[in-house]
């Protein structure tokens, strides 16, 4: 059994029956362009946590028992003259065409509150007929004194105001949210003056900006990362037609991916969204590989035909034993928890499949088309590609032991900062840096109320129409401990009327003026459940989230209220967050230790497999060491990035030690084999290596946070993997030359050097 398990054959099969196999790509692709046009990225950020565990489950429980905040649409009211009699009617009106909307279920703003009267009935909040300033002033700073409502919606210098809407479910389900915002871009748009400025933010506007820069990354990765595949590509072959056969293999593998992702999930995610350009980096790696080999093949004076079946039985099970390191890589994240995180793994592991299937079938098909089209191979390789060699065989033939050791010791040092990291999450990382309702959503918190809900569900004592007494009580308790948190003006519940119950109204009458969509956050349909909701800071990260919810526990709890649940998507998110980063460390150990063991079994070799562990390990650890260095430490895609480089990075040391497995067979000494393997396979790793820094520098200009750190990361520790097989890799073999020979095989040059 070859060191590619067999796989490789499929590539023979495709050369011995070039027709047969063509029709089944063509077919293929068919499918895959069918599914692309189905093609849409999913914002739900939900998704990621949906199955993560108890934390999620409660998130749940609560969202079916009440109507919380976390859907709902803000809007930014800012004015110098808000006081002025004709603006606040002009904003009332504004009120009154939110309420009307087709997407409204309900509103809540100064103008949809109302104060119950003595006679049963209601009033609005703020009074309409007003004629002056300061009758407006006056208003408006008695309703702040006795309405803890309007603290959360106008701003204590009278500069500004929030209105809230409350999605339509049924309309937002047929039309979709960029529908909703559009519709409120259109009615506010009317109402924007000189004087009036009128902005959007809240859930469903961040996962619109979301989804605009999700879907521009996507055509941006694809379109420059075959554009700069491309021109990377004619840099090293220096021939037009050479350059176009090298990208054509990647640009295939990108489309039979997004085809095959959308039919089996229906849509991308914004962590799918990167798989899609993993896969055409290594793709185009791989294809470049397996150019190059063809290539240097064909200028020694074989056949370009009998040099491509060479190419296909020599190149291809290394690229199998790649793609199988690289799909455990994306298997172990499977460990953590969360649906997104399982789309991601899956995605990538079909990522790979299909680009090794299109390395092995559509690329010597379309050699074979180039040939009969008259494709010759004229100019060799760039001498770019090849000027580091004698360097790199230089340093492992005049001191190989040194730099074996000397990296052996560097590795055991970077384990410091290894066990040094911490997971770190902020929700506003998941959100583009330039986000403008991240901003607004800042100024709200700052200012009044705030977009960013924790909810404690307090169980009341049965289901009940009207709330006793009893249970009022415990809904002000659980009250008053939010309020010592999260801060004055920033809670609201059943218990934030107490003015009205003070003066003598009924709680029902208090329910009755504020409205059903209202009284439907604060108690459930059947009574049996009170909601208490704070608001919490926006820039808040997870750390700062699970302090606040553990002293709300310890609050709730010495309140006598040790059966409330806290809950929210901060929450979930937060604690969801750090399991789940916590377990990805966990994977990319594993990722590690299963790879070194799969080269150990396909080579047959332990030795070759311990030779193996410092190269591809340094990357890594030298990887954590900027991170931990930089103060970012451990995020959702730094982990994430750290399991995929390292699946990427093995590949080169794979290739690597295939040349050289096949020059020990072929007689030679440990030091022959590596010089041989570096003048052969050297050039071809740098070429690649090339190929996928170039792919994972185009996500570095994405504006989604975590995509661009994904990017930075895989290109350090790509590079670092570079190093790693032309220096460290060598000396190993030649420094260990005792290790991995026995005596009687060694040169006297590899004795006395090792």
């Amino acid at each position: 059994m070859s060191i590619g398990f067999g796989l490789e054959r499929l590539g023979l099969l495709s050369l011995k029956w070039p027709r047969i196999a063509a029709a089944i790509v063509l077919a293929f692709s068919a499918l895959c362009i069918f599914g692309l046009t189905r093609f849409e990225i999913d914002s739900d950020l939900l998704r990621l946590y949906r199955g993560t565990g108890a934390e999620y489950d409660r998130y749940m429980r609560l969202s079916d028992s009440f109507e919380t905040f976390e859907d709902d649409v803000y809007l930014l009211v800012q004015s110098d003259t808000l006081t002025d009699p004709a603006v606040i009617e002009e904003l009332r009106y504004l009120g009154l065409e939110l309420e009307v909307s087709p997407f409204a279920a309900g509103t809540l703003s100064p103008f949809s509150l109302r104060q119950p009267t003595e006679d049963g009935a209601s009033v609005p909040a703020v009074p309409e007929g007003m004629e002056t300033r300061e009758e407006v002033e006056a208003a408006l700073a008695e309703l702040r004194e006795t309405d803890p409502i309007m603290r959360n919606l106008i701003a204590a210098d009278n500069s500004g105001m929030v209105m809230i809407l409350f999605p339509n479910a049924e309309r937002l389900a047929a039309e979709g949210e960029r529908a909703m915002i559009e519709s409120l871009r259109s009615l506010i748009a009317f109402y924007q003056t000189d004087d009036i400025s009128i902005r959007l933010t809240g859930p469903p506007v961040w996962k619109q900006e979301l989804l605009n820069a999700a879907k521009n990354d996507q055509w941006m990765f694809m379109v420059a990362g075959v554009v700069l595949g491309f021109i990377t590509a004619l840099i090293s072959f220096r021939t037009f037609w050479g350059a176009l056969i090298a990208t054509l293999t990647p640009a295939i593998s990108a489309l039979w991916l997004m085809g095959t992702v959308t039919l089996l999930f229906g849509a991308f995610t914004f962590l799918t969204n990167i798989v899609s350009v993993l896969v055409l980096v290594i793709a185009f790696a791989e294809s470049m590989y397996f150019c190059l080999y063809w290539l240097r093949m064909s200028q020694e004076g074989i056949a370009p035909r009998a040099a491509l079946w060479r190419t296909v039985e020599r190149v291809s099970p290394a690229c199998a034993l790649t793609t199988l390191t690289t799909i455990i890589a994306f298997a172990t994240l499977t460990l953590a928890p969360g649906q997104g995180l399982q789309e991601f793994a899956i995605s990538g592991a079909i990522g790979m499949c299909v680009a090794f299937v299109a390395l092995v079938t559509f690329l010597p098909l379309t050699l074979l088309a180039a040939l009969r089209l008259g494709y010759k191979t004229r100019k060799p390789p760039s001498i770019a590609l090849t000027a580091p060699i004698p360097v790199a065989r230089r340093l492992a033939r005049v001191m190989p032991r040194k730099i074996a050791i000397a990296s052996a010791a560097i590795a055991l040092l970077l384990l410091i900062p290894h066990f040094l990291l911490e997971p770190r999450f902020a929700f506003q990382h998941f959100l583009p840096t330039n986000s403008e309702s991240l901003a607004i959503s800042a100024e709200i918190d700052e200012g009044v109320g705030g977009v960013s809900p924790i909810y404690i569900r307090v169980p009341l004592s049965g289901p009940t129409e009207a709330m006793s007494d009893a249970d009022y009580a415990r809904v002000e308790a659980a009250h008053r401990v939010a309020q010592r948190y999260f801060g004055q003006g920033k809670v609201i519940s059943a218990a934030s009327f107490e003015r009205y119950t003070d003066a003598g109204f009924s709680r029902d009458e208090v329910f009755d003026a504020v409205g059903d969509f209202l009284r439907a956050r604060f108690v459930s349909e059947d009574g049996s459940q009170a909601l208490v909701t704070g608001f919490s800071q926006t820039s808040e990260n997870a750390d700062q989230t699970e302090d606040l919810v553990t002293r709300l526990r310890a609050g709730l709890d010495a309140a006598g209220l040790d059966d409330a649940e806290i809950s929210g998507f901060r929450v979930l998110s937060a604690a969801a967050s750090t399991d789940m980063i916590g377990t990805l460390q966990m994977s990319l150990a594993l990722a590690v230790l299963l790879s070194i063991v799969l080269i150990g079994v396909a080579f047959r070799s332990w030795k070759l497999s311990l030779a193996a562990i410092i190269p591809n390990s340094m990357p890594i650890l030298f990887t954590e060491l900027v991170l931990y260095s930089s103060g970012v430490h451990l995020q959702f895609t730094t982990v994430i990035s750290l399991t995929v480089a390292f699946g990427i990075a093995v590949d080169d040391t794979i290739h690597f030690l295939a040349h050289y497995a096949r020059a020990r067979e072929r007689g030679e000494t440990i030091a022959e084999a590596v010089d041989t393997t570096l003048d052969r396979v050297g050039p071809a790793l740098i070429a690649t290596t090339l190929i996928l820094v170039v792919g994972c520098s185009v996500l570095m200009v994405s504006v989604l946070p975590q995509v661009a750190m994904f990017g930075m990361l895989s290109i350090i520790t790509l590079l670092a993997a570079l190093v790693g097989d032309l220096i460290v890799l060598p000396a190993i073999l030649i420094g260990g030359a005792r290790l991995f020979a026995p005596r009687r095989e060694l040169s006297h040059e590899e004795v006395t050097s090792s």
